[in-house]
């Protein structure tokens, strides 16, 4: 029996890796802040924090990357980037992304020659939004805007989960499982986020909270994590 795959399967997969080397593992999506301010105390409250970043920020960078998936100019990017400013309130939450997009623009450049062929790596600029990077990996990679969504609400939870179990000693079996119960949410995020892609019509659904424990957390003198 031949096992069919759509196109970019294993592109997607690669780019969904929290081991890529993007910066990623240096970020805690605000876990570390809401871990110091009481709000995150255990695998219950972990569950109930990441639920709801994922249906908030996860789905503003999952709307981002599948619209970067379709873009074919500049101009288009350069609009998209400004998008993703007006949708990421906090500074921040933006400089978290723009690092990230940068360390995601490394290995990209690394892997495929172009985005596509009427864009280059340079068109993104030094430091993109990473769902804008992660959207235009995904179409070098052969990978839909759909895929593209479904990468970015995935790793809308996944990387802060890791950061949590890091930071409250969490068994990795408990805080997994954690992840996989929120499948169907990030399935659904996804497909919401990919269902009108003009970029008007993109998720605007920012969380006042989120931005107020990026803010605390930048202020700190001492952080085991960057965001």
């Amino acid at each position: 029996m031949t096992l069919v795959l759509a196109p970019g399967t294993a592109a997607l997969l690669a780019l969904a890796d929290q081991r890529l080397p993007s910066g990623g593992h240096v970020h805690s999506g605000g876990v570390e802040q809401a871990i110091t301010d009481g709000l995150i105390t255990g695998v219950q409250s972990l569950e109930r924090f990441l639920e709801r970043r994922l249906r908030t920020t996860g789905l503003v960078t999952a709307g981002l990357a599948a619209a970067a998936a379709t873009i074919t100019t500049p101009g288009q990017l350069q609009r998209l980037d400004r998008e993703a400013d007006a949708r990421t309130p906090s500074p921040a939450q933006r400089l978290a992304s723009r690092a990230q997009g940068r360390g995601l623009l490394r290995t990209a450049k690394a892997t495929w020659a172009a985005p596509s062929t009427t864009l280059s790596w340079t068109d993104l600029g030094p430091r993109p939004h990473h769902p804008i990077t992660l959207g235009c990996a995904c179409a070098a990679g052969g990978v839909t805007p759909q895929g593209a969504a479904l990468a970015a609400a995935y790793l809308s939870v996944s990387a802060p989960s890791t950061a949590a179990q890091r930071l409250l000693a969490l068994d990795p079996v408990t805080v997994a499982a954690v992840t996989v119960r929120l499948g169907p949410a990030i399935e659904q995020v996804a497909a919401v986020a990919a269902h009108n892609l003009e970029f008007e019509h993109l998720p605007d659904d920012s969380d006042p909270l989120l931005d107020l424990l990026a803010e605390r957390h930048a202020a700190r003198e001492e952080r085991l994590f960057a965001s």
